[in-house]
């Protein structure tokens, strides 16, 4: 066969070590040697002998999960193979972590990690119930970690003398060392005359960095995650 779809652009290369690396914008390839973790639903193809296997969160993260709409539906995938995993077309990137590292993400942002890595479903401190995302999910240990954004992430530092303030639908992730807390931008006066439509901000004080994607959740994407 010939043509653009052939050419060495779109073909698989071959896997040159173990673990987790960016096959295209698009998509990461696992070459799999043992046992790493994966988003339900987000392997689009593989081959050798690999099983998937649905991962339970246990009781209290379903039941964070049932109240919030958000959580980390996640499977094992075990043996020796290689998996591509992929999430609506969306830009991937990969972290890695090093011992002493925290990094919390939002669950609708994870694609897939080392199984060297812990993970804890957390509360987004000074968020409320009324925080878009109440519960993240905390990585700890030393590995890599993939992700998945709706465009290219803004990666903006954040220090003592200089917070972020973020959209609560627009949050990808950040670094160990930051508080959070809910900022209210506009008063009620202001709601009530129908202010700016951006009453409410994550705000990130401390020494780290803050990833942002460059658009809000719309609503339909919201509810699925």
């Amino acid at each position: 066969m010939k043509g653009d779809l052939f050419s060495s652009q779109h073909m698989v290369r071959p896997a040159t070590a173990a673990g987790m690396t960016v096959e295209n914008a698009k998509c990461v390839r696992y070459t799999v040697d043992g046992e790493m973790h994966a988003r339900q639903g987000a392997m689009i193809a593989y081959r050798g002998d690999l099983r998937f296997e649905r991962k339970s969160q246990g009781v209290g993260g379903m039941l964070k999960r049932a109240v919030t709409g958000e959580g980390l539906p996640l499977m094992a995938v075990r043996g020796r193979g290689e998996a591509w995993f992929a999430l609506e077309a969306q830009n991937c990137f990969i972290v890695e972590v090093d011992p002493g590292d925290e990094f919390t993400v939002n669950g609708r942002n994870v694609l897939c990690f080392d199984s060297s890595l812990s993970y804890r479903i957390a509360t987004v401190k000074g968020a409320g119930i009324t925080g878009g995302g109440l519960f993240n999910s905390v990585f700890t240990g030393h590995g890599r970690l993939g992700l998945v954004c709706d465009g290219n992430p803004l990666v903006i530092p954040v220090s003592p003398q200089y917070p972020v303030f973020v959209d609560t639908d627009a949050i990808v992730g950040w670094t160990a060392g930051l508080d959070t807390s809910l900022h209210r931008s506009q008063s009620v006066g202001s709601m009530l005359r129908g202010g700016s439509g951006e009453a409410v901000q994550l705000m990130l004080r401390g020494e780290g960095h803050v990833v942002v994607r460059p658009s809000e959740a719309t609503p339909q994407k919201a509810q699925q995650h």
